[in-house]
């Protein structure tokens, strides 16, 4: 895939690159995993920084100017691969160890590769990640302004916005401000490994229309009746006037819990009437 296509934007404000490495607390002792390196302006101080390094990186042609540049190099590992779907526990130097995960994430793959290492069962001990600065918002968002994006990170993580970084800063510049961020996974996701999937299928159905009340928008989602949307969404002790986005972790597990009771409506699109009467009935 080409660079254009990509859509890279390479870090090169080399004071904006210490300030991340810094932030990430990198010491002789860490062992680092870096995502899209691109051009290496932050790649080189955390080579200077790190004990080991692993670079993955999907573009072929920057990784081969990272083999060439880093060849001999013991302490630095560079490997071609997507890091969208990469496990760590496949890459030798970080494989059984505690890392840090540090980054200028390219803008389109960001939040996939987010979620990829948190979801994973070798997540980092920490990720110093710069994105857009509308996606880092996003994700530190509190009741009042949650999006499926909140949760999906908020579920697993940690997240503090650290600075924001000027367009001034990447070539070529983008027409968007970026903004460093902060994600320290859990001990423990705030939602159960084996409730996760019908947690994120019951919130994914009440953000279906956000501008909604949460009845309505419930009740779009998951293609049932108004009536056994609402007596949901009240056995959990919510308002169901409410928007989605005013909706806690904690709101969304009570509502998961009403849901199953109910015995978990959820009706395909395009099913009969006497399908949606029988959905409604349990």
């Amino acid at each position: 895939m080409s660079r254009q296509r990509l859509g890279q934007n390479f870090l090169t404000d080399r004071a904006v690159a210490g300030r991340i490495v810094r932030s990430a607390a990198v010491t002789p002792r860490s062992t680092v995993l870096e995502v899209g390196p691109g051009k290496g302006a932050l790649t080189n101080q955390l080579v200077a920084s790190a004990g080991t390094m692993t670079v993955v990186e999907f573009d072929s042609g920057l990784a081969l100017e990272l083999y060439d540049r880093f060849d001999g190099n013991e302490k630095v590992d560079v490997v071609e691969a997507d890091a969208r779907t990469i496990d760590p526990d496949s890459l030798p130097l970080i494989s059984g160890r505690s890392y840090l995960l540090v980054a200028n994430l390219p803008y389109y793959a960001a939040t996939p590769i987010i979620r990829n290492f948190l979801e994973s069962e070798h997540p980092p001990e920490r990720m110093i990640v710069m994105v857009q600065r509308e996606v880092a918002n996003e994700m530190q968002a509190e009741p009042g302004d949650m999006s499926m994006l909140s949760l999906a990170v908020q579920v697993y993580a940690d997240v503090n916005v650290l600075f924001e970084v000027p367009p001034e800063a990447f070539t070529p510049k983008p027409k968007v401000t970026s903004a460093v961020i902060a994600l320290t996974p859990r001990a423990e996701p705030l939602v159960p490994a084996d409730l996760q999937q019908d947690f994120f299928r019951v919130a994914k159905a009440g953000f279906k229309a956000p501008r909604k009340q949460l009845h309505n928008s419930l009740a779009t989602g998951l293609n049932i009746d108004t009536t056994l949307a609402r007596s949901i969404i009240e056995d959990a002790g919510i308002d169901s006037e409410r928007r989605p986005a005013t909706i806690s972790i904690q709101e969304w597990s009570n509502m998961l819990e009403s849901w199953s009771k109910a015995g978990k409506p959820f009706v395909v699109h395009g099913t009969s009437r006497k399908e949606r009467a029988e959905a409604l009935r349990r």
